[in-house]
């Protein structure tokens, strides 16, 4: 079987370890990985911040690059959530507004064949248990996206409690929004910070050493709290110092074994 990755614009800048890690990942279950070099972002930025026309350009690339595959494969809800739920929304309204079909039509023919990474794991290969090892302690945040938009449902749980050495842990609060939201956390940055300290609060709770998530986007704001929150010792008061969580994609877990080790 034969995939094509989208990394996303966020992983590519920032967390370019993610992407490494699905490749490595789905190559050990057998499957070739094919990196269209076209790739830019989806538009969620622009269509989030209500520049739909804006968005059309980057939708007629995307539906371009990956006009090929089969498969395409993220590690984003957010991302595969976009493609999937408002493409054909933008594909729509294009037509509605008198301006032809050609937006509906290459929404139409990408947005069934992309996939989130667990659901390509659990619903396409059929695989919950991939070999992975990681021996820590975990819990799993569920991003907005992947919960309500794609309903994902237990999927990547099933995952996390298949990998060898890993004790999952429950979130508490797991259903409620991180903060983040994409331009949420820059329009309403009080309220996105107040969300985001209630939910590293029940993740430091739990005594977990990982955050796990399957949103990179998610993940940075709450490790952006979470560095924050776990400052230096105050030594003149005696205020004790407290380890915080380390955030970590659920793909650089399954990507780890005990043969191979973490990514370096």
């Amino acid at each position: 079987m034969r995939v094509a990755l989208f990394v996303t614009c966020v992983n590519d800048a920032l967390y370019p370890r993610t992407g490494i890690a699905v490749v490595r990942l789905l190559e050990r279950l057998g499957v070739d990985v094919d990196f269209p070099a076209g790739q830019s972002c989806c538009g969620q930025p622009q269509y989030n911040t209500g520049y739909r026309h804006e968005t059309e350009p980057l939708l007629r690339r995307t539906a371009r690059v990956f006009a090929g595959h089969e498969f395409v494969v993220t590690p984003s809800g957010s991302c595969a959530a976009m493609i999937r739920e408002h493409y054909p929304r933008i594909g729509r309204r294009a037509a509605a507004e008198g301006r032809g079909g050609e937006l509906a039509e290459a929404a139409a023919a990408l947005a069934p064949r992309v996939y989130e990474l667990t659901e390509f794991l659990v619903d396409v290969l059929g695989v919950t248990d991939v070999g992975a090892y990681f021996p820590h302690t975990v819990t799993y945040h569920p991003s907005c996206h992947g919960l309500r938009g794609l309903g994902l449902g237990d999927r990547p749980r099933r995952l996390l409690a298949a990998v060898r050495g890993l004790r999952l842990v429950e979130l508490p609060g797991a259903e409620e929004c991180c903060g983040f939201g994409g331009t949420f956390a820059v329009k309403n940055p009080d309220v996105s910070t107040a969300m985001g300290a209630d939910k590293i609060a029940s993740a430091a709770a739990t005594g977990a050493e990982v955050l796990c998530g399957a949103d990179n986007s998610c993940l940075a704001h709450l490790d952006g709290l979470l560095r924050r929150a776990d400052a230096p010792p105050d030594t003149a008061h005696g205020t004790a110092h407290r380890t915080a969580p380390r955030t970590l994609h659920l793909a650089e877990i399954l990507a780890a074994t005990e043969e191979e080790g973490p990514l370096p």
